[in-house]
């Protein structure tokens, strides 16, 4: 019997990858990546129209292209025959959700309506609905709502039903338009497949849903707006089901437009972050995955549901079947890295990283290594794009203290570093305090690969042992083992995601471990970043709020 094969594709914030994967071992046997064609559309539509501050679209059309020129290139340059490729699974960010009509076309295609903000893609980091998500929280906790503990007290203004509100309030004519409300993955499926089936993750984790209770009451959406009163029944609508449930069979036409056969298994839609802990083999609790880009998603196991601050949500089957996933995030961690070489180094740094062969964070990594902890004499808070766990508040922005005439560029990156590695601790206390353990950590995406002085200062700072995925298309490994469970035993798949973790997960032997004299030093340090977190982020000091409400009145326009 030929050797079998899944293909899982991870879209990310700028691009869509499609990995070939062998389902005896997990090994990749070719990968393609499809940059999409518009980006990240945060300051104008396609058609030129400028956007208000704090959005971030996308246009559904390269999310579909993807399909189309990455899974015809892994096919020829693996040599692998359609044949013997027996499922496919996909991942995405989320909350990245959009409008549809009722034959399941986008409202952005509509010629109407292509001119309204409010008809494209919402991206996951769409913050617009901040307003919205402050109202939500208020009334729920006026209510005393039973969901919201869930969700560590705070709806995120990321999340889907935020997002719909900001769409009724500011385009009504697009929420009467809209027939459903969907998840991206959701609706990438429904192209593969013609079936519309939302997943579990998605509908537990960013839309309030819950497997014994469904989505909040009638009463409740009432009292948000009236006109949401009917929301969940009807532009929400639509059979929720559990990762790795067969979503249907491929199409003859996206067989066509694939390369892949006909009638391929297809499995429901994955979460990026939720599809990478099976590839890296944690299918019990006590090993937090976090995957690390340009934000951090933090995963966790538990036999039992329980009330965490500032989570972003614990869902039954939410990432593995039969235990409750709790989930938490940073909203901005390589982002950050990235602000700071290019909005914020001095030139000459560019030039000598240049002389010296290598890129800007290559350099300011070395210079940053010679550095012990607490040298720099730097403290940061890790707000660049707001607080998602354990504040959920898109409204702060961050802070950088301790600088002198002195302070060299290697020491501002060093300090950021660390800044949001102290966000990952506190977000580790909130699980520990909460009696959720976290003994070790197991760490995903771009960032453990390109940069080891992060790698250990995050051993350092959370006094754990990280352990390290053998692959950076861990999430798209993720999705193929899914795809894998989709198709079932009988076609070469797998019964189960645990027989397919047994089988094809993969982590580095090498591992890291915190360095006592660091941890010491990092322990006093953290100690003051909590009093900075509470300071700013509990109500003392809302110098942050107020500031954002000044430029908003001023009218500044961001360049």
């Amino acid at each position: 019997m030929s050797q079998k094969y899944a293909i899982g594709i991870d879209y990310g914030t700028e691009s869509g990858r499609a990995v070939l994967v062998s389902l005896q071992d997990g090994r990749e046997i070719a990968d393609h990546v499809t940059p999409y064609r518009h980006g990240v559309m945060d300051e104008m539509l396609p058609s030129g129209i400028a956007l208000d501050f704090d959005w971030a679209l996308q246009h559904p059309h390269d999310y579909i292209e993807v399909l189309e020129k990455s899974i015809p290139k892994v096919i020829k340059n693996s040599g692998i025959s359609p044949d013997d490729i027996v499922g496919l699974g996909i991942d995405f960010t989320a909350c990245t959700m959009l409008p549809i009509d009722n034959t399941g076309e986008p409202l952005s295609n509509h010629p109407d309506l292509t001119n309204n903000p409010h008809s494209w893609v919402k991206l996951w980091k769409h913050h617009a609905a901040q307003d919205e998500a402050n109202k939500l929280n208020e009334i729920a906790e006026q209510r005393g709502e039973s969901f919201l503990p869930r969700y560590g007290g705070r709806i995120s203004s990321e999340w889907m039903i935020a997002k719909i509100w900001q769409i009724l309030n500011e385009a009504p004519n697009i929420y009467e338009r809209t027939d459903q409300f969907v998840e991206a993955t959701d609706w990438v499926i429904f192209k593969l497949t013609g079936n519309f089936i939302r997943n579990s993750c998605t509908a537990g984790y960013k839309s309030i849903w819950h497997k014994q209770e469904g989505y909040p009451s009638r009463e409740f959406f009432r009292s948000l707006d009236p006109r949401l009163e009917n929301l969940a029944e009807t532009k929400l609508r639509g059979s929720v089901v559990s990762l790795g449930t067969k979503a249907g069979e491929l199409t003859a036409e996206m067989a066509r437009v694939t390369g892949l056969k006909e009638g391929l298994s297809v499995a429901v839609g994955n979460v990026d972050a939720h599809a990478s802990v099976p590839a890296m083999g944690v299918v019990r609790p006590g090993k937090m995955v976090m995957t690390m880009g340009t934000s951090i998603c933090h995963l966790l196991l538990g036999d039992e549901e329980k009330e965490v601050e500032g989570m972003c949500g614990v869902v039954e089957d939410g990432i593995i079947p039969g235990f409750y996933g709790y989930e938490a995030g940073q909203s901005s961690v390589g982002d950050i890295f990235a602000w700071f070489v290019d909005q914020a180094s001095p030139a000459y740094v560019e030039k000598t990283a240049k002389e010296e062969g290598m890129t800007v964070h290559q350099w300011l990594e070395k210079r940053a290594a010679a550095y012990k902890p607490g040298e720099t004499g730097l403290l940061a808070l890790d707000w660049w794009n707001g607080n998602r766990s354990v504040l959920v508040d898109t409204d702060l922005s961050g802070v950088l203290l301790g600088m002198t005439l002195q302070t060299k560029p290697e020491e501002v990156y060093r300090t950021l570093l660390e800044a949001t590695a102290f966000g990952t601790r506190k977000i580790i206390d909130s699980f520990t305090q909460n009696g959720l353990a976290v003994d070790e950590l197991y760490v995903c995406g771009g960032l453990p690969h390109k940069n080891k002085l992060l790698m250990q200062i995050y051993a350092d700072i959370t006094n754990r042992v990280i352990k390290v995925a053998d692959s950076i298309q861990t999430p798209a490994l993720g999705a193929a083992m899914f795809g894998a469970v989709a198709a079932g035993g009988e076609k070469g798949g797998y019964d189960t995601i645990l027989e397919a973790a047994k089988n094809m997960s993969r982590i580095k032997e090498e591992v890291i471990k915190p360095i006592p004299e660091n941890v010491n030093i990092y322990n006093g340090l953290y100690n003051e970043y909590v009093k900075l977190h509470d300071y700013f982020g509990r109500g003392e000091n809302n110098v942050m709020k107020r500031l954002r409400g000044v430029r908003s009145e001023a009218n500044i326009e961001i360049v």
